[in-house]
């Protein structure tokens, strides 16, 4: 089945000025994840989705295909949709979108949200890793449930799922699952995807899954291993991401930021 992999970089962040431009290992935070998918082998094409010319330049003068995209989106699934609807990108039968800010994702990650809409058990296919309470009091950490099928139920910034009684932790710890930015659709859950409105789920959560999963999209989540490193939200993300670059790559250049 063909593949199309859209990696979305919005310069406009709040948390982290400028994120697809800031530098990892010494080099665009945007070019380290390209670089990332590239590097996976995976049959598929990939591109980058962009509304600023900025982050154009940088990418193409990495050797990365690019396509321009409005600045009105409201989530990166908008941005991906947008990008699979241009001629260019017709066609695919999977889209996958791997978020901008996940230099470290793991190819199983990519592979496993991928297969879930593939085998067509799924429209809507993303991952997760078995974590540790302690994300449990991290809002920059997002967490889901599933049920017994791998179906996703809900996720959240929030402590999820919530232990009622202290000796029901082995129960709880059990079902801990960190959301990985990846996620993958068939073309038709895709343009349902955006033409939905904007759900009250996904804006008090700030999650542009919820509006999809609210509007009773059956999303599956491929379980796989942490990444390690995670995803790239503050400055504190950007300086254990330059830590785990210098740790893994010891003669590369340093980590100006």
């Amino acid at each position: 089945m063909s593949t199309l992999i859209v990696i979305p970089a919005r310069l406009g962040a709040t948390r982290l000025p400028r994120k697809p431009l800031r530098l990892l290992g010494g080099q665009p935070i945007i070019v380290r994840v390209w670089e990332r998918v590239a590097a996976m082998s995976l049959d598929a094409q990939i591109v980058i989705a962009t509304d600023a010319e900025e982050v154009a330049a940088a990418c193409r003068a990495a050797g990365a295909e690019v396509a321009m995209t409005r600045a009105d989106h409201p989530s990166g699934t908008d941005r991906v949709a947008e990008v699979a609807a241009l001629p260019a990108y017709r066609g695919h039968d999977v889209i996958v979108n791997v978020q901008g800010d996940e230099p470290y994702i793991n190819t199983d990650a990519v592979q496993g949200a991928a297969e879930l809409v593939r085998s067509g058990r799924f429209a809507l296919g993303t991952a997760a890793s078995p974590a540790l309470p302690a994300i449990l009091e991290n809002p920059d950490v997002v967490k889901v449930v599933t049920d017994s099928s791998g179906r996703a139920l809900y996720f959240s910034r929030a402590a999820i799922p919530f232990l009622r009684e202290p000796t029901d932790g082995v129960h709880r710890d059990a079902l801990l699952k960190q959301h990985i930015g990846v996620y993958a659709y068939t073309p038709a859950a895709l343009q349902r995807w955006v033409t939905l409105p904007p759900h009250p789920l996904e804006l008090v959560e700030r999650l542009e899954q919820l509006r999809a999963i609210a509007d009773g999209l059956a999303m599956g989540v491929a379980i796989v291993a942490p990444v390690l490193g995670g995803g790239i939200d503050t400055e504190a993300d950007l300086d254990r991401a330059n830590l785990r670059w210098t740790e893994t790559n010891p003669s590369a250049p340093g980590t100006t930021r």
